[in-house]
């Protein structure tokens, strides 16, 4: 098995309600583009966007926070603006928009399913956001249900669960399944392993597959956190025996406000609707609600973000036509770029969890010696126009486990970082003009 396959390998519709909704079932997907035949690398939005800096001026913007929320491409805002003239409601209306709508929204689940592998009668829930699905399916969990997740993860994993046994910072790839099958073995009930794909601090991957393989193994389900994988390498869910994913558009190229939820099934159909309202119900009498069945028409009750989905779709069309092979060649050219020039500045450190030959993906944390984070990403944008995230990423155990730092509260900006991130539409004058304002900012500290 690769190394990238062990750390995350990576039109007639019918517009009813129901045949809507059960569309994805007998339409079969075009297959992606393979990278040999792939297309350019398409553009983002923003690419020409000038900030002002100190003296005045005006330079073109270094965005280098795309870990954060990454730009729209192109090809994603042509498809929204081809989807706004018929815009219209979904699932209810008998005129022709609404049919349309409908099935554009119906396409864009069947879309996301095969971007990530997903098995033929997984479910697909759009979401807000990654921290919306996630929490989508810890409402979900059959009761007594204990979540098992590390210390390393995004505060969207580990705050959401009732019962939850927190492992501590795995020392090395195989300690965290180590760890996991230790504490899997001691679970009486229903349990859920969660874990990251590609980390949000260090970017690096961790071993999903074997995760994946030690949950089953006692009977438990495992929940990966793709938000920072899938921008960057191809994801198999039905190749790596995920049972669970959740990614959001805004870091997919797609900001415009809608995540997913895909995985199997039945504890989805099982559950309580996470919104109660329309779309959910079948009928709703003077003694109560009859629940939909379908688990994505139990859990999008309302309005849905129709074009939100559409452009998560998109996204999704836009890298699989593409082809993963130049995208991870264009990433690891620049990363490799970004690293060595960070390496070559005194006393400036990146943080690693699993130290520098650790398989990842375009992401690189670090601090300055002097210097608080705050003070390096205010510069970086005030002087070089350079637009990078400091703080503690919304992983506050894991930052100050890599900084060595004790519990000082949110507010303690000693135990914060800085983090550049990269994507499609970064270009070597990004990397260069960052390492080139560190090095001044370091010889000054």
């Amino acid at each position: 098995m690769s190394t990238l396959t062990i750390f995350a390998s990576t039109t007639a519709f019918t517009a009813s309600t129901d045949d809507a909704r059960t569309a994805h079932a007998t339409v079969t997907p075009a297959a992606p583009a393979t990278a040999t035949g792939g297309r350019p690398i398409p553009a983002v939005l923003g690419s020409d966007l000038e900030v002002p800096v100190k003296g005045g001026r005006l330079v073109r913007y270094a965005n280098l926070d795309y870990a954060a929320s990454a730009p729209c491409l192109e090809p994603v805002s042509a498809a929204v603006a081809a989807a706004l003239p018929a815009y219209s409601s979904v699932h209810r209306g008998a005129g022709y928009a609404s049919q349309l709508t409908t099935a554009r929204y119906e396409q864009a689940r069947h879309t996301v399913r095969a971007f990530v592998g997903a098995r033929p009668h997984d479910s697909v829930i759009f979401t807000r956001n990654t921290t919306d699905a996630t929490n989508l399916l810890a409402r979900s969990l059959p009761e007594g249900t204990t979540a098992v997740v590390f210390d390393t993860e995004h505060h969207a994993s580990l705050l959401p669960w009732d019962r939850a046994v927190r492992l501590p910072v795995p020392a090395f790839p195989g300690e965290a399944v180590r760890a996991a099958d230790e504490a899997l073995s001691s679970i009486e009930g229903p349990a859920l392993l969660v874990v990251t794909a590609a980390s949000n601090v260090t970017g690096e991957l961790w071993p999903i597959a074997a995760l994946a393989h030690i949950a089953h193994r006692y009977g438990a389900r495992i929940l990966v956190d793709a938000a920072q994988l899938v921008p960057h390498r191809r994801l198999n869910l039905t190749a790596l025996d995920l049972d669970y994913v959740v990614f959001s558009g805004h870091k997919l190229y797609a900001p415009f406000g809608t995540g997913a939820l895909v995985g199997r099934s039945d504890w989805l159909a099982d559950a309580e609707p996470y919104l109660r309202g329309g779309g959910a119900v079948r009928a709703v009498t003077d003694d109560g609600a009859e629940w939909h069945d379908d688990p994505e028409a139990r859990h999008e009750a309302g309005t849905p973000n129709v074009l939100g989905a559409v452009a998560l779709a998109a996204a999704c069309d836009a890298l699989s036509a593409t082809g993963w092979t130049p995208l991870v060649r264009e990433e690891e050219r620049l990363l490799t770029r970004l690293r060595a020039g960070l390496a070559s500045i005194p006393g400036v450190h990146e943080l690693s969890l699993w130290g520098p030959d650790h398989p990842r993906v375009g992401i690189v944390s670090f601090v300055v010696d002097g210097l608080t984070a705050r003070e390096v990403a205010e510069t970086l944008s005030g002087d070089h126009g350079i637009g990078v995230r400091d703080g503690k990423f919304c992983a506050h155990p894991f930052v100050r486990h890599l900084l060595g730092a004790k519990d000082g509260g949110c507010d303690d900006v000693t135990a914060s970082a800085v983090r550049a991130s990269i994507g499609i539409g970064t270009t070597e004058e990004h990397v260069d003009r960052l390492i080139g304002a560190l090095r001044d900012l370091a010889s000054r500290a």
